[in-house]
């Protein structure tokens, strides 16, 4: 036989193929899909939602390759801060205070926390709702689920987010978020709306997409039940003395000490003058280990961390928190 027609028809061959492997991805997605539902039927769910929010769905690749690609390359802190917290952010972070100063005082009375870092984190999850995802996010959570690798998490948030249209905060179709599900301008995955979103314009609706009282005031709470305390800041950058031990570094339970014994141990403002004269328990960190910025930070930064486990994300938030006045 001819080399060229065995060749087209070994391509030939090949496509059939992956035609074939994609068609019984889609159908063992759908057979999982199935698989939901029942779940979601036995959790309670109404069939109405279930039938709207699967309505149509289909196993989303760019999501998984979302998943699988996070960016490999780290930036330092000196790279990373300027680009997370632009003058540009700084400025509009300032102007939204302002025009929302009313509200985010009054939540701020109300929760207990500053309305700057409210801001700050608004600013850092969504560039102030301006970029909250486009994913619908039953089907990038299904895909999620289906696609193994974390199945028990994704399914979770699957039958979360049902329970939160089944509340009728959303309707399926508008319930947006980003690749993870995460959603609305204060990227809340659907477990944490369900444990932190609240109602600030009592409404009777929980909008974390669209209604700013509601995205405060679910930030608000989100830190308060973490353990934020409005008395105290977030920390500070500071300057390490030669030689200091390595050991002290860390944000674990046993390596806190007071800003006293930070003193006697040589740890400086970054300016090089004394550290405050307040009673108060204080980390050490150096997120790009053994060189670059160093902080002394209090529990208030450990409560950013369980917002998102990146000291990264973390001082980008208390930077921009710092220069909303």
């Amino acid at each position: 036989m001819h080399k060229r027609l065995i060749s087209a028809l070994v391509a030939l061959g090949l496509g059939f193929s992956s035609v074939a492997m994609a068609a019984d991805a889609d159908k063992g997605f759908d057979e999982y899909v199935l698989g939901l539902k029942v779940e979601a039927r036995e959790k309670g769910i109404s069939e109405s939602i279930i039938n709207s929010a699967f309505d149509g769905i289909t196993f989303v690749e760019r999501a998984v390759k979302a998943d699988k690609n996070q960016p490999e390359k780290k930036l330092t802190l000196d790279e990373y801060l300027p680009r997370a917290v632009p003058d540009w952010k700084v400025k509009q972070a300032n102007e939204l205070y302002r025009k929302h100063k009313k509200t985010l005082d009054k939540i701020g009375r109300q929760y207990g926390v500053q309305p700057r870092f409210i801001v700050a984190l608004w600013g850092v999850e969504s560039n102030f709702g301006r970029l909250m995802g486009n994913y619908n996010v039953v089907e990038a959570l299904s895909t999620l689920a289906y696609e193994g690798r974390r199945e028990a998490f994704f399914r979770n948030q699957v039958m979360a987010a049902l329970q939160i249209l089944d509340q009728g905060h959303i309707s399926p179709k508008e319930m947006k978020g980003s690749w993870a599900g995460a959603m609305g301008q204060p990227q809340f995955m659907p477990t944490s709306f369900l444990t932190f979103a609240v109602d600030g314009n009592n409404d009777g609706r929980i909008d974390i997409w669209q209604t700013e009282a509601d995205v405060f005031a679910s930030a608000a709470n989100y830190l308060k039940k973490s353990g934020w305390d409005d008395e105290y800041t977030w920390g500070r950058q500071v300057k390490l003395p030669k030689g200091i031990n390595d050991k002290l570094f860390g944000v674990e339970k046993d390596k806190s000490r007071s800003l006293a014994e930070w003193q006697k141990l040589g740890v400086r403002r970054i300016n090089g003058k004394a550290l405050p004269k307040v009673d108060i328990q204080a980390w050490l960190i150096q997120p790009d280990d053994n060189h670059g910025r160093a902080y002394l930070v209090y529990g208030n930064y450990l409560t950013l961390l369980k917002w998102n486990r990146s000291h990264y994300f973390a001082l980008a938030v208390s930077h921009l928190a710092d220069r909303i006045r």
